[in-house]
């Protein structure tokens, strides 16, 4: 049933939006479609991931759905600096953070939890994330804020050119620390649980689906993105709003409902992987990415954010860590992370 919801989603909301836009139509009217066909899209995204998470283990089906899940940000955030808008850009990375950590690990754990009563997950990827979590957000992200006070502009972009390369270095490194060198030496008792599961779809057509799936939200987003504007003027949203909680879900909704997905099939290992994994990538990848291809635009971007993006990361970085370090989780570890996430809206809204 739901799967057919998806289907017609999909089929009327992808050629409409592609219609509507030519054709004018009213752009409150379009940023609903927008939203409902990406969210359509997601769907298929989530069932192509969990084919090749069957077909080649979870944590390779996990670190897909990430990266394209990050590849729809990535290219908002492209055509974003192309614009000059940094500010929302920069918003967007500390959105990007927040959700994967508070909003996708808060709803994974509470949708599971609600069916199980304890669930379990790979608790030296935990202890491996966290260490990465730490330098990422906290050690990345902290201290360009810190150096920065005082420097000239053109001193600002070279500190964040420096911290760019090595933050992608790491996470190639961290990668082939991962799937190669130590692939399979911790392996936990539940990743084993679905070995002789069997795919829904093949790996070929799982891969055509997501990256068809993937082209298609990369659209309807950029499509969203400049209905934004019209949309805040309708409901007095700020800029920063739009940028940390509206660009951030949109942009993120196919590992969203990913990772939901997962987690209610107590598929643990494949939800933390897509929620940790997300923000890992955001850091360590997409943003400093994002700090070099700016350099090609008028308006670089500096990896300096505001205090409050700041405080709100790091925040999410310690709750994260200190709920997930055990290795298991339930419903209400889940509900705590929402209300994190539910209070920095607030503070968002209102800044």
């Amino acid at each position: 049933m739901v799967n057919k919801i998806f289907f017609l989603v999909v089929l009327i909301g992808v050629p409409f939006s592609v219609v509507g836009s030519m054709l004018n139509m009213p752009t409150i009217l379009m940023f609903a479609v927008y939203c409902l066909t990406i969210i359509g899209l997601a769907g298929y995204m989530g069932r192509a991931t969990e084919s090749l998470a069957v077909v080649a283990g979870e944590r390779i089906g996990g670190l897909l759905n990430a990266t394209f899940g990050n590849a729809v940000e990535l290219i908002i955030s492209i055509f974003a600096l192309k614009a000059g808008l940094v500010g929302v850009v920069l918003a967007s990375l500390t959105g990007s953070v927040l959700g994967n950590l508070l909003l996708v690990a808060g709803l994974s754990f509470f949708v599971g939890g609600l069916k199980y009563k304890r669930q379990e997950f790979n608790v030296y990827d935990a202890r491996h994330n966290s260490g990465l979590l730490v330098f990422a957000v906290i050690v990345a992200f902290v201290i360009p804020e810190v150096f920065s006070q005082g420097m000239i502009e053109e001193k600002k972009i070279a500190l964040s050119t420096g911290i760019s390369i090595i933050l992608i270095t790491l996470y190639l490194s961290a990668l082939f620390f991962k799937l190669v060198t130590h692939r399979g030496v911790y392996q936990h008792k539940s990743d084993e649980a679905h070995e002789h599961e069997e795919a829904e779809w093949g790996r070929n057509k799982a891969l055509a689906v997501l990256l068809a799936a993937t082209v298609a939200v990369a659209y309807v987003s950029e499509k969203l993105v400049h209905s934004f504007e019209a949309v805040a003027e309708t409901f007095g949203w700020s800029e920063l709003f739009i940028g940390v909680i509206i660009v951030a879900i949109v942009g993120n909704a196919a590992e969203h409902a990913s990772a939901i997905i997962m987690a209610y099939k107590n598929k643990m290992n494949v939800a933390v992987e897509i929620a940790v994994g997300s923000t890992l990538q955001v850091a360590m990848f997409v943003a400093p990415v994002l700090v070099l291809i700016s350099l090609l635009f008028p308006t670089p971007m500096p990896l300096v954010f505001t205090l409050s993006e700041l405080i709100s990361m790091v925040t999410a970085v310690l709750l994260t860590i200190a709920i997930s370090n055990d290795g298991d989780t339930n419903w209400f570890e889940g509900a705590t992370l929402l209300a994190a996430y539910a209070i920095m809206g607030i503070g968002f809204y209102l800044l």
